[in-house]
């Protein structure tokens, strides 16, 4: 196999931000994702117990123990040649500098929204930037 050259390396790369208001599910999202492009093989849960709520971007101690996300976390993965890199972003407010700074990396965000509560503060926050 060839070695790539920078350009073709770039141009395979793609970066998405998972951003969202606390507790709308950025998270369940992003280890679904590794899930469907083959880089785990069982998601983790953030609610869950034991064994099962083990998830590849909340690896912290106080994350573990708070269920929310306080730093970014990058997962990579490839897939059909393509090379995935998914930043899981905190929502909670108190962490939103890391969030936005996150937003320089990426190539696009994806914005959850839960259906149940809606449009929510910091949604409407991140909208903004």
């Amino acid at each position: 196999m060839s070695k790539l050259t920078l350009q073709d390396e770039a141009l395979r790369r793609r970066t998405f931000a998972i951003i969202a208001h606390p507790d709308a599910g950025k998270t369940t999202l992003t280890e679904h994702i590794l899930l469907a492009g083959g880089a785990i093989r069982a998601a983790g849960a953030v609610r869950a117990r034991g064994e099962n709520r083990r998830t590849q971007s909340d690896w912290m101690k106080i994350e573990k123990e708070r269920g929310i996300s306080v730093s970014a976390s990058v997962m990579t993965f490839e897939h059909d040649g393509k090379m995935f890199n998914l930043l899981d972003t905190p929502g909670h407010e108190d962490f939103s500098e890391d969030t936005y700074r996150t937003l320089t990396a990426a190539d696009c965000a994806i914005m959850v929204l839960d259906a149940a509560k809606g449009i929510e503060p910091q949604t409407l926050k991140l909208f903004e930037v």
